[in-house]
């Protein structure tokens, strides 16, 4: 039976049924399949943490017989899992592509598309589960800009040589911390940035559709006007703020703050406020534990329509301000 809940910060399961453990894995990652050998009985054990705020799961899983799971390209497979073996072999297979998996090379099960990972009796797998809107939260915030496309990497993570190596070194670190329960991984605003650390160096290490974009990040260079808009903007973004505020530090005409905004971010100055307010109230309702109300929290970074900013970050965020709010107290209590 496991002994902690999929929602908390500390996660651990010993299950002997396939339904459990499906069910377990499912909370984490998102639905899939999961069929049995039937040489050997299932012995599923997962040891893992949560990170931080964006809930990327650090832990080791073992399935102790041959499994396969399946995930389809539309049934809601909501993260992306990156896993190593550090006994043993895997192999996922992508349409006619075959690709696998030993203790030098990790592969990464995507979300939007179908996939099998067979997974050998004896592989003992070091794994990293990202949810989807937290790879765009962070993907947006390296090219500083809304994406669209879901982020699609190659298959095969080198775990030997170049950059993708010293990714999981930091993933092995990580996890070892978190097991030991370290005060490096406990500070809530230091984990935030380790976790946020840990998703920019997937998303510039490891080949994917935007790589191309992200080794653009920097050139050309934010024109000091929009600088200045946005440092006033992130610096008072709890207080009340118009408009023209903005515009008179910023020092340039309405339209044209509005223009390089939107080349800028994607989004007009009041938008950018307004996700920044967002992310906040997210930032705040996970790591507060439960200490303030979602009207409270939503209130102290400026939303007094609470229906259209319970809206907002259901679209935003991909759950209601109150699941937040649970996940958030879940990880205080456990």
């Amino acid at each position: 039976m496991p002994f902690s809940h999929p929602c908390a910060s500390g996660l651990k399961a010993s299950l002997r049924d396939i339904g459990g453990a499906r069910d377990w894995m499912t909370a984490i990652a998102g639905p899939h399949s999961l069929s049995v050998s039937a040489e050997h009985p299932l012995a599923f054990e997962h040891a893992a943490s949560r990170l931080g705020p964006l809930s990327t799961v650090i832990g080791r899983i073992h399935y102790g017989t041959e499994v396969v799971i399946g995930v389809e390209a539309r049934e809601g497979f909501a993260s992306y899992s990156i896993s190593l073996p550090l006994d043993g072999e895997q192999e996922i297979r992508q349409g006619r592509q075959v690709h696998g998996s030993d203790t030098q090379t990790g592969i990464i099960v995507c979300p939007r598309e179908q996939q099998r990972l067979t997974i050998a009796a004896d592989c003992r797998k070091l794994q990293v589960v990202i949810p989807c809107q937290s790879m765009q939260q962070v993907l947006e915030h390296l090219l500083q800009q809304p994406v669209e496309a879901p982020v699609h990497f190659d298959a095969r993570v080198d775990a030997e040589q170049g950059a993708t190596a010293g990714w999981w070194r930091m993933v092995r670190y990580l996890a070892d911390e978190l097991e030991q329960a370290s005060p490096i991984t406990s500070q809530l605003l230091l984990a935030r940035d380790l976790e946020s650390s840990l998703i920019k160096g997937l998303l510039l290490s490891q080949p994917n559709n935007y790589s191309a974009a992200l080794a653009q990040v920097g050139e050309p260079r934010c024109p000091a006007y929009v600088g200045r808009a946005r440092e006033f903007i992130e610096r008072n973004a709890q207080n009340e703020l118009t408009l023209m505020e903005i515009q008179a530090v910023a020092g340039v005409s309405p339209q044209r703050l509005h223009e390089g905004f939107k080349r800028r971010f994607g989004v007009s100055p009041l938008g950018y406020l307004k996700r920044l307010r967002l992310n906040g109230v997210r930032r705040d309702l996970l790591e507060e534990r439960g200490v303030y109300t979602v009207a409270a929290t939503a209130t102290r970074w400026g939303f007094t329509h609470l229906g259209r900013f319970a809206s907002d970050y259901q679209q935003a965020f991909g759950e209601q301000p109150s699941q937040s709010l649970a996940r958030g107290k879940a990880s205080f209590t456990s």
